[in-house]
């Protein structure tokens, strides 16, 4: 889930919502809604997250028995707003659906920091990509981590931050930490790695291909294709 700021029309601003299909993270359903001008907490949650959960059961037969959700564009001080009107409006879908329960993981994202780290080999050098900072520095009543996924050769490595809010599932942090260093291998516009998640990365692109270039809602049959690589 991403958020843009229309450049034309400046009474509103572009949620993005994109949804893997598949195992392979290889098929994306994929809607931008239109809310509130600087407007950063989503409002159209609720229809997004109906929507995909639909398109999922018509490609796979059944839903999702764990959904973890990376939610960027997120600011410190709009953490509360998430845990209060976000996560609510995901839960109130569930029970649109007969006696469904998913496990639920939302990881805040966060790549506007001042926090750099460096390794040491005689001097000074940059992290190798995959580091896992989750001691230390971290918050001391939270749940969160930074990652390092990508190489540089130029300057310092700049770490992502992710801040889990909710996890209901049985997963080790060492295999949260794995799975999100795995998504930011497979953005398919870039051979490497991403610094960020791959459906991040996917909404990042919708949302700013709707709020810089068309200003309206694609038509619905494009949901299940990446258009807007």
């Amino acid at each position: 889930i991403d958020v843009y700021h229309d450049t034309k029309h400046r009474d509103q601003s572009i949620l993005a919502f994109t949804a893997s299909l598949n195992r392979n993270f290889t098929k994306y359903f994929s809607v931008p809604c239109f809310q509130r001008s600087g407007q950063e907490i989503a409002e159209s949650l609720h229809g997004c997250m109906r929507d995909a959960l639909k398109f999922y059961l018509t490609q796979n037969k059944a839903l999702p028995e764990k959904i973890i959700i990376y939610r960027d564009g997120v600011g410190d001080g709009q953490t509360p707003a998430v845990m209060k009107l976000e996560i609510p409006q995901i839960r109130k879908v569930f029970e649109g659906f007969e006696k469904y329960s998913p496990q639920l993981v939302v990881i805040v994202v966060k790549k506007r920091i001042n926090a750099r780290f460096f390794g040491f080999a005689g001097r000074p050098v940059n992290p190798t990509p995959g580091t896992v900072i989750d001691q230390g520095v971290v918050s001391r009543d939270g749940y969160d981590f930074y990652l390092i996924s990508q190489e540089v050769n130029q300057g310092s490595a700049s770490p992502t931050h992710y801040q889990v809010l909710v996890d209901e599932t049985n997963l080790k942090p060492d295999h949260l930490q794995l799975l999100t260093f795995k998504l930011c291998h497979l953005y398919y516009n870039w051979s490497g790695t991403v610094r960020v998640p791959s459906p991040c990365q996917y909404a990042h692109k919708m949302a700013f291909l709707v709020g810089q270039s068309i200003h309206t809602t694609p038509h619905t049959r494009l949901a299940g294709n990446l258009y807007y690589l």
